[in-house]
């Protein structure tokens, strides 16, 4: 198995439940996680080696990094192995862009100026201002994760696509996350249980507007970049699932969809997901932004036998509070 990981978590494209896999992996190896001092790496600025807790320079290296950054390689490699795989996660900017109103509503000025989402579309310059603080989640938010520059024409793009192909051994597919998980598995040479996850980080069904054929064109083309960044992608993927084979990658997308619904009945109160006031246990109660969006999360089954339960509580478990209990893991309670 494959245990030096690098994966860029961008926003908005159902991260957060990768995050989680790659924590219960690490923490049931005793791997080292290169970990923020907070949450995020400096984020929105460029990464840093020295923003990793407990890094020095010349020190051991980690296993793996997995929370928010704005991706440069050169100090990534600073931090991790020469051996580490790279992968990341894209989403179609016709609906992460609705996913981004909702949530970073409070945070990008230009989403607060606008009375609504129909009304940031019908006349985004209007309302948007680049370079202003916290505009970045507004206007191509997967290419600015990426740290690819967003200046130049077509050719400046075409290049920055393919240093992206030669950094990164695979990038997933939010609208195929149970494919994307099969081939992610594959590529890491794991075993099937290590990526039966719940999702995190998810808005009630029908929680956000339906985005209309016409406005996910109109965001396609405000956020051209990004569009750029997943149609290549989104190429690559479907390539590779052609080479590991259609008939198979149906039989193993059924068996993981299986294992999944297996764990949600064994170990969640309701079977599913839940609003986050409903969640009695803290540790399991995500955190909630401070716009207009409603996360839910997950509370356990009462009459678990312990070993289960530990289990159930770590596929529950939000991401900020697992950051913390890798942290204590590390560096013990106050650790440095």
């Amino acid at each position: 198995p494959r245990t030096h990981l690098v994966f860029l978590k961008t926003h908005k494209t159902g991260g957060s439940s990768l995050v989680n896999i790659l924590h219960r992996f690490g923490e049931g190896r005793g791997l080292r996680f290169a970990l923020p001092h907070r949450y995020q790496f400096g984020y929105p600025r460029s990464f840093r080696a020295h923003w990793v807790k407990g890094y020095r320079p010349g020190g051991p290296p980690f296993d793996i990094i997995c929370h928010h950054m704005r991706f440069n390689r050169t100090e990534v490699q600073k931090v991790m192995p020469n051996d580490s795989f790279y992968f990341s996660i894209v989403r179609d900017p016709g609906t992460l862009a609705e996913s981004a109103f909702a949530y970073y509503r409070s945070v990008a000025p230009a989403f607060r100026r606008a009375p609504s989402l129909a009304a940031f579309l019908a006349a985004p310059s209007r309302f948007y201002r680049a370079g202003a603080r916290g505009n970045h989640y507004a206007r191509n938010l997967q290419w600015f994760d990426f740290g690819l520059p967003a200046g130049g024409g077509a050719g400046a793009v075409r290049a920055a696509l393919a240093g992206l192909e030669r950094d990164f051994g695979l990038v997933l597919l939010a609208e195929h996350f149970d494919e994307s998980l099969v081939l992610l598995r594959r590529a890491l040479c794991w075993p099937e249980e290590a990526v039966v996850a719940f999702a995190h980080n998810g808005r009630p069904p029908g929680a956000g507007p339906r985005v209309s054929p016409a406005q996910a064109a109109r965001l396609r083309a405000w956020n051209g970049l990004d569009w750029a960044l997943y149609a290549h992608l989104n190429r690559t993927f479907w390539r590779r699932a052609e080479a590991f084979g259609a008939a198979r990658l149906r039989e193993e997308v059924a068996s993981l969809r299986q294992r999944r619904a297996a764990m949600a009945r064994r170990c969640l109160r309701g079977g599913g997901p839940l609003p986050a006031g409903a969640i009695a246990d803290g540790r399991l109660r995500p955190f909630q932004p401070p716009g207009r969006a409603q996360i839910l999360g997950y509370a356990l089954r009462a009459g678990l036998a312990p070993e289960e339960r530990e289990l159930c509580l770590r596929l529950a478990t939000p991401e900020l509070q697992y950051k913390d209990l890798l942290d204590r893991r590390q560096f013990g309670p106050g650790g440095n």
